[in-house]
């Protein structure tokens, strides 16, 4: 029986949901829908478009978890603002690259043991002591990222005892004569916990980005390991690679 308006998959082959999540994905990007502003209903869509409600409802869904949109019952579903662009390296300077002021606020800073990752990538002993450096940090006064950052205690006394409200980098750098040159991350993508969620102020099961990361002085010594966590609806990682080597 061939396909009809109603009809899941059109003759084409791409599912209907998808070919509505682009539509709605296109006039996000071209600005027709702006930040905040209502997406048409999931009856709105199945009029418009001669689809089912369900269907309706996966192509809303598909945006929701790219980011595009985000849902507010019973109020409906809103589009969101464009993701922050980031590069792998200082959160501080990335996010005021992009014309947006950074802050952090302080969830925990003490005395720890490396674990065997941290020992490891900060070529320690696993149980040396480390200063571990637990912050949420936002854009414009949005939540976007949680990061725990270790560092060596021998190479940063008194650390702890210092404004860890700025960048940590710049911190090292005034501080400890230590300037980060190079930065290296592996990158995974996750659901985030409801501890997660609630310090970033997501809905929960909201999809995240996990890094671990790595920064490097000019000697190649690593001053820094951390592991960080950010909102996949709000950030969105930039990659440039050497393919020549």
């Amino acid at each position: 029986m061939p396909p009809t308006a109603s009809s899941p998959t059109p003759r084409g082959g791409v599912p209907r949901y998808a070919e509505i999540a682009a539509d709605l994905r296109r006039r996000i990007v071209e600005e027709e829908l702006a930040p905040h502003t209502l997406v048409p209903s999931e009856r709105e869509l199945s009029e418009l478009h001669g689809v089912s409600r369900m269907t309706a409802r996966h192509a809303l869904t598909v945006l929701a978890n790219e980011g595009y949109v985000y849902r507010r019952t019973p109020r409906g579903t809103f589009v969101a603002e464009q993701r922050h662009v980031f590069r792998i390296g200082s959160f501080s300077r990335e996010v005021e690259r992009g014309g947006r002021t950074p802050t952090a606020v302080v969830l925990s800073a003490e005395v720890g043991e490396a674990d065997t990752a941290a020992a490891t990538a900060l070529g320690l002993v696993p149980g040396e002591p480390v200063h571990v450096v637990r912050r949420r940090r936002s854009a414009d006064g949005e939540a976007i990222a949680l990061e725990t950052s270790v560092f060596p205690v021998a190479l940063t006394p008194g650390l702890l005892e210092a404004d860890l409200t700025g960048s940590l980098w710049e911190l090292l750098a005034a501080t400890y004569g230590v300037v980060v040159t190079t930065a290296r991350a592996t990158l995974a993508s996750v659901v985030l916990d409801d501890e997660s969620c609630r310090l970033l102020d997501a809905v929960a099961a909201t999809p995240g980005t996990r890094l671990e990361r790595s920064a490097y002085d000019a000697d190649g010594r690593c001053v820094e390991f951390a592991r960080d966590v950010y909102r996949s609806d709000r950030a969105v990682f930039e990659v440039e690679a050497d393919v020549t080597r």
